[in-house]
């Protein structure tokens, strides 16, 4: 019971700084883990020991999900090739000079050394998203830092288990079977999401029950994740790819209804689990570096140089690649963007999943030495990433001048608007002609599209305005819905909206639909 009612005050806690952390626009992860060690160094709180099974089994998943559903395909199309180098080339790279770093400053062996740069070596999804959800970065700058924290998962995984089976068993292993575990990673992870996916989205079509279409979309990145890991591949990556094709399909689906209700059930589950698992990190830090001995004490020293070693390689490679890629466009070399994608690459909970996976002992039966400094250290760089650049993160973004102004996404907002309100006006003409309802039902549609325009009007010169709705003129108005809601994708389609725009547009949409069906 004691566990139980530690959970719980757990839960209770972590919301409601979560919350506060919402309410005082102040980064949420960040203040969730300074409030975890603050809390953990209070007399009387009880140990807390975080299990890879908690971390990897019942939190990744559905972040890792709700994260990639966020991403948008036409976005990812864009920029998969800077992603790729991201995902594979900077991993690498991190890889190398963490363990180098670790090597020369730490107790640690070169093997161990390897282990911890493959486990800081990425960056976090969980994290990065949390944090960008309060930025208004343009879309594709967005979708780079959230499409490569969620693709670099299988090369970082590769190298893990390389490094990990070097120091347990201490034997060579060769890149021929590397560059295999790292297909083997991939790929199945990559086909075995896109098959959940699939299955998913047939069920899905045949389905209208709320509560059961709640369901099916909870367990979903809990079965990719168990079928991929089943399977030896990676389950991460099949959770991300399976959120990435439900998340763009999800629109055509479901109806609004049913895409509220999972918006709103989804909404609480993330927040819930962020607010937990953030807090969690705090809370386990001082637990590990009681296991620490005496040679460890300059650890703190150490955590910080490997941070900013991870920041230092990540300007190092972003900065040319940025300006590789801005030439072969025809721009200007910028300093802007890479500022913010260097500044972006936040550590998280896939690290500390990692850590917590190292085994205890070698294959001889022998403890693993340095285990605990390896979990230290890991631990407190992934706290100082979410200290350091969690609360700079925006002043980095606003200073940089690429955030979009709020009139920029209001001007988009309001055309997108108009043009859904002629789609509608262009209908309602031919239903008139074909006298296919009453004439005063028309107009009073035929009224209130007007004045959706004029209001749109108004808007993108500071004006405001209103509307309302019978059973012919909710009927017509729901059949409206459907060929707004396809105006909609078109324009998406032609690259003339942004997915952001897209999704608040059909979510409007949404909600005016379930208005009238609870009327």
């Amino acid at each position: 019971m004691r566990g139980v009612g530690t959970v719980l005050i757990l839960v209770v806690l972590a919301t409601v700084v979560a919350t506060g952390a919402r309410r005082w626009r102040i980064p949420a992860p960040s203040l969730l883990v300074v409030a975890g060690l603050v809390v953990a160094l209070l007399p009387g709180t009880p140990e807390i020991r975080v299990t890879p099974e908690i971390i990897g089994l019942v939190v990744l998943p559905p972040l890792l999900y709700a994260s990639a559903e966020e991403l948008s395909l036409r976005e990812l199309r864009a920029v998969w090739k800077p992603v790729s180098i991201l995902a594979v080339g900077l991993v690498l790279a991190s890889a190398a000079a963490v363990g180098a770093v670790a090597c020369l400053l730490t107790p640690l062996t070169w093997q161990l050394a390897l282990v911890l740069g493959a486990v800081l070596a990425s960056t976090d999804p969980v994290a990065v998203t949390a944090l960008g959800r309060r930025l208004a970065l343009p879309p594709k700058v967005q979708t780079l830092v959230q499409a490569e924290s969620l693709f670099n998962d299988a090369t970082s995984l590769v190298l893990f288990r390389v490094a990990v089976s070097i120091a347990v068993a201490s034997t060579a292993v060769s890149w021929q079977s590397a560059g295999g575990q790292f297909l083997l990673l991939a790929g199945g992870g990559t086909l075995i999401g896109a098959a959940v996916a699939l299955v998913v989205s047939a069920i899905r079509r045949r389905t209208e029950d709320p509560v059961l279409e709640t369901v099916i979309a909870l367990v979903t990145p809990y079965a990719a994740y168990v079928l991929a890991e089943a399977a030896h591949t990676s389950g991460v990556t099949s959770v991300v790819v399976a959120g990435v094709v439900l998340g763009g399909r999800g629109d055509r689906l479901t109806n609004a209804g049913i895409r509220l209700q999972l918006h709103a059930v989804y909404g609480t589950v993330v927040f819930l689990l962020e607010s937990v698992v953030f807090s969690l990190i705090g809370l386990a830090l001082p637990t590990l570096i009681s296991a620490l001995s005496d040679e460890d004490r300059l650890w703190p020293l150490h955590a910080v140089a490997l941070a900013a070693t991870l920041v230092a390689v990540r300007m190092l490679w972003i900065f040319p690649l940025s300006a590789v890629v801005q030439w072969k466009g025809g721009r200007r070399a910028s300093w802007r963007v890479p500022v913010v994608m260097s500044w972006a690459g936040t550590r998280g909970v896939v690290p500390l999943a990692a850590a917590l996976s190292i085994p205890l002992v070698t294959d001889d039966g022998a403890a693993l030495g340095h285990r605990p400094l390896v979990l230290v250290l890991a631990t407190s760089v992934v706290v100082v990433t979410l200290v350091a650049q969690g609360f700079t993160l925006a002043s980095v973004v606003r200073r940089s001048g690429i955030a979009l102004e709020p009139d920029h996404t209001e001007r988009e907002e309001a055309t997108a608007r108009c043009d859904l309100a002629e789609a509608g006006i262009r209908r309602l003409d031919e239903l008139s002609e074909l006298e296919a309802a009453p004439d005063v039902v028309i107009d009073r549609l035929r009224r209130s599209f007007q004045s959706r325009i004029d209001h749109a009007h108004d808007r993108l010169s500071d004006a405001d305005h209103t509307e309302s709705a019978d059973h012919v003129y909710r009927q017509l108005r729901r059949d409206l819905i459907v060929v707004e809601t396809a105006e909609l994708q078109r324009l998406y389609d032609d690259h003339r909206i942004s997915d952001t725009t897209r999704r608040r547009l059909q979510r409007s949409l949404d909600l005016e639909e379930a208005r009238l069906a609870g009327t």
